[in-house]
């Protein structure tokens, strides 16, 4: 009898715990999982753990950053390797508006991310009346930053709401949504099942607009292609239209290594550059992909013939065909011609169908009708030589790019920061092969964002040499994920160039004519912070890094924890 008892309790026990704790927070994890979710980011809290209790179940790792804001980046970082949306989960109160920073980051850079948290119990909104992180409003709030945010009802509605927010991310321009699950939802029953992942549901290619546009190219002489981050899942699409039509291309920051910038017909990611602003206004057709055109990536300059931004000139003879999936982005900064609402990978195979590109490339790629395909080359050629007029490549951050890509190896992911290295340096320095070499934030411009981008992307991706580089004043916004890392054994080397606090603050003083004050900072000695926190510290001067720091990169990355590299500029 002992034995027909002994294991019958056990099991009744576990599927009634089963049972028991079918609540909202599992309709919610279920879902995740049913969109192939595996990782997620975040720090457990007092409200939320109904969503981390059933995690384990479904296999999904829970990435624990030392600051929610953290999470956020580092949820983007994952998603820039990986191609899967990031998830962030919150508690309540504060771990959800410390996170709001990244989120704003992501909706400025349209990337997809998905924060869920808790929030007051259903009937007590607005009651103000000293709950443990009571927010007079959280998902209100939300909703005037990102994409969307929801308040759902039932736990039924919250595992509909994540099925959607994937359905958005795969149908629409990407950006964060936020689901707020009240606690009396999020801890009780779930009587549901799993919503079936919802169809993307992508705008119609107008077969009209395809059959102009490739009327327009096939009478091009000098046509142009300018690529944003909407162009970053079509890097194959984009080059063989390249290569078809015999055309330059330009990417901004988010749409770096599209075409590989070692292509004899990338102009790389220097759409501030004038010579090749100069380019783009002297195409006869002007192919846009996936961008907006901002000022963040053009300095102040125009992308093609306008005489001020938005302002076309009007005695140029240049059609300007635009491709974006949201149309409320075809009109920005430049009107175009021909307008393609559309996801551009389709856009271009549609395209490249109707220029019959496939039967007309010669053995080398380039279309052999009329011997243009050299002066193409020859432009970009002429350009390139023409550079160092444009950029200073013996600034330190363009010198210190190129020794981390050659002690790391062409492959490289270079997680930057809104840094004078990165902005004023990896951008430009970097040559990018592939679209996911380069994790930065043009748009939005936050510090602190390259440590956590850095270690999301080694959890994405831990076969690629990752490396993050930046300045002394970004590191301190985020310098506590450096412990994340030494804890999931990433061997990611942080390279901090110390030029003494917020120098670019500093110059603007100076051009002011203002005395500078409160930019000049007192720094940790990072080499040893990092070393404190289970890392590898090593110390290097500005003189010394050109014989050192590609070694010191290589041996890094042959780690499994963390090495914090200091470079004090000057000496």
């Amino acid at each position: 009898m002992s034995e027909t008892t002994a294991a019958r309790p056990s099991e009744a026990t576990a599927s009634t715990t089963t049972e028991r704790f079918r609540n909202g927070g599992k309709a919610v994890i279920a879902t995740l999982a049913a969109n192939g979710v595996d990782t997620i980011f975040g720090i457990p809290g007092t409200h939320n753990l109904e969503f981390y209790r059933h995690l384990p179940e479904f296999g999904i790792r829970a990435i624990t950053p030392r600051h929610e804001q953290g999470a956020g980046y580092g949820a983007d970082g994952y998603f820039l390797l990986s191609g899967k949306p990031g998830v962030v989960i919150t508690t309540s109160g504060p771990g959800l508006t410390n996170v709001i920073t990244a989120a704003a980051t992501a909706y400025a850079e349209s990337r997809p991310m998905l924060i869920l948290s808790p929030g007051v119990p259903t009937g007590l909104e607005r009651a103000d009346i000293g709950m443990l992180h009571e927010t007079k409003d959280s998902s209100g709030a939300l909703s005037h930053l990102l994409v969307s945010s929801q308040r759902t009802r039932t736990a039924e509605g919250a595992a509909q709401a994540v099925a959607e927010a994937f359905a958005l991310f795969a149908s629409s321009r990407p950006g964060p949504v936020h689901i707020e699950v009240p606690l009396d939802v999020l801890e009780g029953d779930w009587h549901g099942s799993v919503p079936a992942p919802v169809p993307a549901r992508r705008p119609g290619l107008d077969a009209r607009a395809v059959s102009r546009a490739a009327e327009a190219i096939r009478s091009a002489k000098r046509p142009v292609i300018v690529a944003g981050g909407g162009a970053r899942d079509a890097a194959a699409e984009v080059t063989l239209l390249a290569e078809s039509i015999d055309a330059p291309v330009a990417t901004t920051a988010n749409g770096k290594g599209i075409v590989a910038e070692d292509h004899p017909l990338s102009l790389g990611a220097n759409v501030r550059f004038p010579s090749v602003q100069a380019e783009t206004a002297a195409a006869d057709v002007l192919i846009v992909l996936g961008s907006e055109l901002a000022d963040s990536d053009l300095w102040g300059g125009v992308i093609g013939a306008q005489t001020a931004p938005g302002v076309r000139d009007e005695t140029a003879q240049q059609t300007v065909i635009r491709c974006d999936i949201d149309p409320d982005q075809l009109g920005k900064n430049l009107d175009g011609d021909i307008l393609v609402c559309a996801d551009t990978g389709e856009f271009l195979a549609a395209l490249s169908t109707e220029l019959g590109a496939a039967s007309e490339r010669t053995a080398e790629g380039t279309v052999a009708s009329d011997g243009a395909a050299a002066s193409a080359r020859d432009r970009v050629a002429a350009i390139r030589a023409g550079w160092d007029a444009d950029f200073d490549f013996d600034k330190i951050g363009a010198r210190v790019t190129r020794l981390v890509a050659e002690g790391a190896g062409p492959e490289v992911v270079i997680a930057g920061d809104s840094s004078q290295v990165t902005y004023d340096g990896s951008i430009h320095a970097l040559t990018a092969r592939t679209p996911d070499q380069l994790l930065y934030m043009p748009g939005f411009a936050t510090l602190g964002y390259g440590i956590p981008a850095a270690l999301g992307a080694k959890v994405a991706a831990p076969e690629r040499p990752v490396v993050c580089v930046l300045g002394d004043g970004a590191a301190m916004f985020s310098v506590q994920e450096i412990m994340t890392a030494a804890e999931l054994g990433l061997g990611i080397p942080f390279v901090v160039v110390d030029n003494g606090g917020y120098a670019e603050i500093e110059e603007q003083m100076v051009d002011r004519n203002m005395e500078p004050f409160a930019v000049r900072l007192a720094r940790p000695d990072f080499a040893q912070l990092g070393a404190s926190m289970g890392g590898v510290g090593v110390s290097m001067r500005e003189s010394e890094m050109t014989a050192e720091l590609p070694d010191v990169v290589a041996e890094a990355l042959s780690r499994d924890v963390p090495t914090i590299v200091h470079i004090t500029v000057g000496n």
